[in-house]
């Protein structure tokens, strides 16, 4: 009788809401086709240290509807040698698997790529970050649920601000890419939206913020991304100091930090991760390694992984200035 075919799965990188949907899927799906599956615990790190967990059927029930990663996720130094990719593709010969879903970022899809080339196991990538800043997708699992985290936290802020007549400055996580700013921006009305991919003018909110304020607005909201708060010293303290110096509106700074990062999914969260999981098995099925799976136009598809490291994503900036345009 052949011996069952094995594979894993594990997340990397920042944690997003819909990473448990997307290890059901590929739990469920890879039984459904016949094969085994073997959890790998805190990411590479797992691989590294042989910490892998037999998953069936039961063991990922009741978690598409919970936040985070239920395998856990880490740092793995070791894993960015050769030797560690090398020793993470032995014990993944030993332990039986053959190929490996990685859910996660660009980080992530690095070490994916390094497992297949120097260490020949195949791996397949699910884009898994709340930043939606991987190039080859439109969609990341968990940026949805994020976006929506940020409204409501500032819904609240805006409660305070408007019974104060305050100005609140509020920081939303985005190093590298200001969807979820601009996004949440736009939902919660902001009266201005700093982003990295837009060069932040510090006269040209203050401008605005005075020319609504000289016609009777008296409480405002500014959204800044994260990537933007870390190249000002002081980040968005030293943005509310300013506000409050020139316009004379009292004004706070709020760091929303990781909260972005948890909560239960969204139903556009579980079912992406959903799908995405689905399609990866489908590949490791047919042989087919070296992949990273995303969205185009509504549909799942697949890139080279080297290719879809390469890309590069370019914020829409129509919607900026729709932002730009109805912001008062």
């Amino acid at each position: 009788m052949a011996e069952k075919r094995t594979i894993g799965v594990l997340t990397s990188g920042g944690d997003a809401p819909g990473m448990n949907a997307a290890i059901r899927a590929v739990v469920r799906a890879a039984i459904k086709n016949g094969m085994g599956v073997k959890g790998v615990v805190r990411g590479y790190n797992g691989l590294i240290h042989n910490n892998f967990i037999d998953l069936a059927m039961r063991d990922v029930s009741d978690i598409i509807q919970r936040g985070g990663t239920m395998l856990g996720t880490a740092r793995c130094k070791e894993f960015s040698t050769e030797e560690g990719v090398l020793l993470a593709a032995e014990n993944c010969r030993k332990t039986g698997i053959e190929g490996l879903v990685v859910v996660g970022g660009d980080g992530s899809f690095r070490g994916a790529r390094d497992l297949t080339n120097l260490g020949h196991i195949n791996c397949v990538g699910i884009p898994g970050t709340i930043d939606n800043d991987i190039a080859c997708t439109e969609y990341t699992i968990g940026y949805n649920t994020a976006m929506n985290t940020a409204m409501e936290m500032v819904d609240k802020l805006r409660d305070t601000s408007q019974s104060h007549d305050r100005c609140s400055v509020v920081e939303v996580m985005g190093r590298r890419a200001g969807y979820i700013a601009l996004n949440a921006g736009i939902a919660v009305g902001a009266s201005y939206i700093a982003v990295p991919e837009r060069k932040f003018d510090m006269d040209e909110m203050l401008g605005k913020i005075q020319a609504a304020h000289s016609m009777g607005k008296q409480h405002f909201i500014i959204v800044v991304a994260e990537g933007v708060a870390m190249d000002i010293e002081g980040g968005c303290e030293t943005i509310a100091k300013r506000i409050e110096e020139v316009t004379g509106i009292e004004t706070r700074a709020t760091v929303l930090g990781h909260v972005q990062r948890g909560g239960n999914p969204t139903v556009i969260d579980r079912v992406a991760a959903t799908t995405m999981g689905h399609y990866a098995v489908q590949l490791l099925t047919q042989g087919i390694g070296s992949r990273v799976v995303g969205q185009q136009q509504g549909r799942v598809v697949d890139f080279d992984i080297n290719e879809a490291l390469q890309m590069k994503k370019k914020m829409d900036m129509s919607l900026y200035t729709v932002a730009d345009d109805v912001s008062f």
